[in-house]
């Protein structure tokens, strides 16, 4: 039997959010068939910074354009690569991302669907732990500004 590979990635993603009076919305990405809700994110390109990813796949999967107002904080985890039989060791950096324009009906091919949520609903939403971490340091933030 072939030994595992084994393998790094980093990835770069965001918490875009926008007001409406005193409610707080984030946009999730749903994958696997619509049944894993999750915050958008991608792979660093060569030469490309972790900001300069995090807007752009943002904006990719959800449709969404925004700017950056602070970071979030870092996930590392381990999954495994069937096709290659690699065990992979992802980094994503994560942001937080205020909304400036676009329609969610605008994402990618990469995910099946976007959707804005309440803050509190997206948190209980997404599939990931890291994730749900970010999601909630987003409202911290975001609280102490009102």
């Amino acid at each position: 039997m072939k030994p595992v590979a084994l393998k790094t990635q980093v990835s770069s993603g965001g918490v875009i959010f926008r007001r409406h009076d005193t409610e707080i919305e984030v946009a999730l990405v749903a994958v696997k068939d619509g049944k894993v809700w999750c915050l958008p994110k991608g792979i660093i390109d060569k030469g490309e910074s972790p900001e300069k990813t995090a807007v752009r796949e943002v904006a990719e999967e959800t449709g969404l354009k925004g700017k950056i107002v602070a970071k979030l904080g870092d996930i590392t985890y381990w999954y495994y690569i069937k096709e290659e039989n690699a065990k992979c060791k992802k980094t994503v950096h994560f942001f937080l991302i205020e909304y400036e324009s676009g329609d969610t009906l605008e994402h990618d091919w990469e995910v099946d669907k976007a959707s804005w949520f309440p803050i509190d609903e997206a948190v209980k939403k997404v599939r990931y732990k890291g994730e749900k971490v970010m999601i909630e340091k987003a409202r911290e933030i975001l609280l102490k500004q009102i």
